[in-house]
């Protein structure tokens, strides 16, 4: 069995995020894993990813592996993916790897985008990726809240998955803020990130920007007593892609 490494790219508007569902086939795993059993003539291949993304984020560098018996070489493998896939999904670049290579497992960090369209002015032909917020946001506030979250902490009061009981603290390295014209780009880098912790954390950023929260309130969601109803609104899937995979 040979094992590959894929990078994939979607628009992950119609679909119900990356993960397999038994209900539905529209999920990204669930395309790449008919193509394969397609391609191999077998019932079932299994794809892991990175992680995974919820129904209508995107991603730019999504990153998975598959083990499979074939004579084709990775760059046909690629054509073959290509050549089915819908047109809001890619795959962008194979390698074959190490038997041990896991696209999770191995992971050393990741980077996801959130953008913001911050104008009363319709964004027409980028509302897919966008979340379109009228209401002026303190962009000072906003990069002063988000250092708080910075460094090695518990994350619990800013993921949705309560019933886990693996670890919630997560390391993030750093969160950029800036304004390009009428957009506020957020972007954030860590070791790894909570079901929905992102959104989250975008969610009380923005109630920050907003004057709803104040930047110093942050410290008191990261005490060991938070819990998930202290933190702020969990932002639109549509503004959130995920970046890059980093081994």
């Amino acid at each position: 069995m040979r094992n590959f490494k894929i990078v994939v790219q979607y628009e992950g508007t119609r679909y119900q995020g990356w993960q397999r569902q038994d209900s539905t086939g529209n999920t990204i795993q669930g395309k790449l894993e008919a193509i394969l059993a397609k391609m191999t003539g077998r019932d079932f291949v299994q794809v892991d990813g990175s992680g995974r993304t919820d129904a209508g984020v995107h991603a730019l560098g999504q990153v998975a592996n598959f083990k499979i018996d074939t004579e084709l070489s990775a760059e046909e493998v690629m054509d073959y993916f290509n050549q089915y896939l819908p047109e809001d999904i890619g795959v962008i670049s194979i390698r074959e790897m190490p038997d041990r290579f896991h696209s999770r497992l191995n992971a050393k960090g990741k980077t996801y985008r959130y953008r913001i369209w911050n104008s009363g002015i319709p964004c027409v032909f980028e509302r897919r990726y966008v979340y379109e917020l009228p209401q002026q946001l303190d962009l000072d506030a906003m990069k002063a809240a988000a250092g708080h979250f910075v460094g090695t902490h518990d994350f619990k009061a800013l993921t949705s998955n309560k019933k886990s009981r693996k670890s919630t603290v997560r390391t993030i390295d750093a969160i950029w803020l800036e304004k390009i014209g009428n957009e506020v780009v957020l972007t954030y880098s860590g070791d790894g990130f909570l079901y929905h912790m992102v959104r989250i954390l975008t969610g009380t950023l923005i109630e920050v920007g907003l004057g709803q929260r104040a930047p110093e309130s942050m410290a008191e969601l990261l005490k060991d007593n938070a819990a998930r109803d202290l933190s702020g609104a969990l932002a639109p899937a549509k503004g959130l892609c995920l970046m890059e995979v980093r081994y």
